[in-house]
């Protein structure tokens, strides 16, 4: 089945462009938005997005565009994927034109100021539109490259899962669904935060144990936070959980480990952030994560520890002393899931 009307891919950069290319490879029609004229033409005439996938060749059906109230008007089926700070600004004018549309956050942020994650922020923006998330092991380039991967389109609305489900599921790119949008969503943004530490523990020649214990605290940690909030535990041993914590925590693909290792090579934050010339999200949400675990009374004490090195002049040797000094709890947090 493919889509009979175009499909619409808001922003320019890694993902947003493998995302455009999968859904032109499976027969769809696709415009992909971006704000700068001079990278919708350099895709147009080069076909290849070189800024941010080089060396991946952009398929004849992806359409870079620049025109965003057009786009809109011909596309029902929108995969958002604009970075966390700019996705209210770029749609709020527009707001009157997305009733009805299909708006599916690829983004894996949390807005600073309101700790809104990103289909919280198209709900408000949007109240009529129909909303879901994508969320996944998902680097960029790999998708691009046709490595095998999975990931989860998540909503309550179980027709806009099955579009998406038509739309981009394909040969190498396997697409489940989830009815936990905001487990599912949380999952994605959270991790990001733990794979600044896992590239520092690298940089700084921390043994494979050293990784392996900071990814599975970070699981237990991502878990408790998200289920004071009110989402499925299950949703954390899913690809959106604990896979995509892996992957990320794992590859020097990651733009997140990417900082993480920039900073164990002595880089302030500011210039590792600049060597990767590209968003981080993970540097955004730690921040509005350490305080609403605070405020929440969440144990987080990895979160606490980042936030420690990056903001408050700690390094990460003292950090993991702290951590080794603290309380050994259960190891385990949900085992029975009558327990909420």
């Amino acid at each position: 089945m493919t889509e009979q009307q175009p499909v619409a891919v808001l922003g320019g950069g890694s993902f947003g462009t493998a995302i455009a290319n999968l859904l032109a490879e499976n027969g769809q029609q696709v415009y992909q938005w971006m704000r700068d004229p001079a990278q919708a033409e350099a895709m147009r005439s080069q076909r290849e997005n070189p800024r941010y996938l080089k060396g991946i060749k952009i398929h004849s059906g992806v359409h870079p565009v620049t025109d965003l109230p057009a786009t809109l008007a011909q596309c029902e089926l929108v995969f958002v994927a604009l970075p966390s700070s700019a996705l209210r600004n770029v749609l709020q004018p527009l707001a009157a034109g997305l009733a009805g549309k299909l708006l599916v956050s690829l983004t894996k942020g949390i807005e600073a100021e309101s700790f809104k994650l990103m289909s919280q922020i198209l709900e408000e923006v949007a109240p009529e539109a129909r909303i879901g998330v994508l969320s996944g092991p998902n680097l960029a380039r790999e998708v691009a490259e046709h490595a095998l991967t999975a990931t989860v389109v998540a909503s309550e609305d179980e027709v806009l899962c099955q579009r998406v489900q038509a739309a981009l599921h394909g040969r190498t790119f396997r697409v489940y669904a989830s009815q936990d949008r905001f487990g599912v969503e949380l999952g994605g943004a959270l991790k990001n935060v733990y794979a600044i530490m896992a590239g520092m523990a690298v940089a700084l020649g921390m043994g494979e144990n050293t990784k392996s214990m900071l990814i599975t605290r970070a699981l237990a940690e991502m878990t408790r936070f998200a289920v004071k909030l009110g989402a499925n535990p299950m949703t954390f041993l899913g690809l959106a959980g604990v896979g995509d914590l892996i992957v990320t925590c794992s590859s020097a693909k990651s733009r997140n480990y990417q900082v993480g290792f920039a900073l164990g090579q002595g880089l302030s934050l500011e210039d590792a952030v600049a060597r990767l010339g590209e968003v981080a999200e993970g540097v955004n949400t730690l921040k509005v994560l350490k305080a609403r675990a605070q405020a929440l009374e969440v144990y987080m004490p990895l979160v606490a520890g980042l936030h420690a090195i990056l903001f408050e002049g700690r390094t990460l040797a003292q950090v993991i002393e702290l951590l080794m000094r603290g309380e050994p709890k259960t190891d385990v947090d949900f085992i029975s899931i009558n327990d909420f």
